[in-house]
């Protein structure tokens, strides 16, 4: 996994916080000084948080977890859809997302939401098939686009959720605290960006940076996503390994079976042998018995 620099994360912006006013007490370990009313945050921490909170990312990612990623501020969705592209493009799965809006009893009460995420594909499917589409009026068929276009706008790609996520990335933890707080009590980690007026405690791996800038955004989303992408390519090359180990030792056991076989064809073919016939008698032989 890449290093990342105190310059990059300078550069980005990453050390702005809020204003003093708007200081959670609660984020005080995290802030360096304080210059004409704004809290400046310690980039050192920064980058201790990041590589902490991405180390645990690659290792969901390396066991085949799954990774939600929630931000819905306006500033996090562009960011959110280009790393959603190239997710797609690099062909890496067990990432799903959340931009429009947090639904509640999306962890604590999977099983009922899942029942709207059915009826979405339903929907998409009926809409899809145009000899489903010509039992029922134009009327009809307007009413299914708009049940899926509101169900879209509620679930997203939430909806290809197979189960409840094993850790949640979640961009500005204080305007998505109720995904945070709904993600403890479902006993799900959680990797953040906290900002100076958020809690960090309420989050498993904090990162105290700016959570308003877009450069820092896009690099702090950039490097955990690149954590995921590492960790599942690694994962592939230690399933390909095991694979090819497996196979050789197929070929191996193969092998010694194949010798122990012939062995013990020769054995059996030395054993079954045919006693060999007394020698005839020498001449000598007969006269000494003739004399007898």
């Amino acid at each position: 996994m890449k290093t990342i620099s105190l310059e990059a994360l300078l550069e980005a912006g990453c050390h702005f916080g809020h204003q003093v006013s708007r200081q959670n007490p609660k984020a005080r370990e995290f802030i360096f000084e304080a210059r004409d009313g704004i809290h400046i945050i310690d980039l050192e921490k920064t980058k201790e948080g990041l590589e902490e909170a991405a180390a645990f990312i690659k290792e969901i990612s390396q066991k085949g977890g799954n990774l939600l990623i929630v931000g819905t501020k306006k500033q996090a969705v562009a960011i959110i859809k280009s790393e959603k592209e190239r997710l797609e493009a690099e062909k890496v799965e067990g990432v799903y997302f959340v931009t429009k809006r947090w639904i509640g009893g999306t962890l604590t009460n999977f099983s009922e939401v899942s029942k709207n995420y059915r009826k979405l594909k339903d929907l998409t499917e009926r809409l899809q098939d145009s000899y489903e589409k010509a039992k029922f009026t134009k009327k009809e068929v307007g009413d299914w686009e708009k049940s899926r276009q509101k169900l879209e706008g509620f679930y997203g790609s939430v909806s290809e959720m197979p189960k409840v996520p094993d850790v949640l990335f979640i961009i500005d933890t204080h305007q998505e605290q109720v995904a945070a707080k709904e993600s403890r009590r479902a006993g799900i980690p959680t990797v953040g960006i906290t900002d100076t007026n958020s809690d960090p405690t309420i989050i498993d791996y904090p990162i105290p940076a700016n959570d308003d800038a877009v450069g820092s955004l896009e690099l702090l989303t950039n490097y955990i996503v690149d954590a995921w992408i590492e960790g599942k390519k690694q994962m592939k090359d230690i399933a390909t390994k095991k694979e090819a180990k497996e196979k050789a030792d197929a070929a191996k056991a193969e092998a010694k079976e194949g010798e122990a076989a012939t062995a013990k064809k020769k054995e059996t073919a030395s054993t079954d042998k045919p006693a060999a016939s007394a020698k005839p008698k020498k001449a000598d032989d007969k006269k000494e018995e003739a004399k007898k």
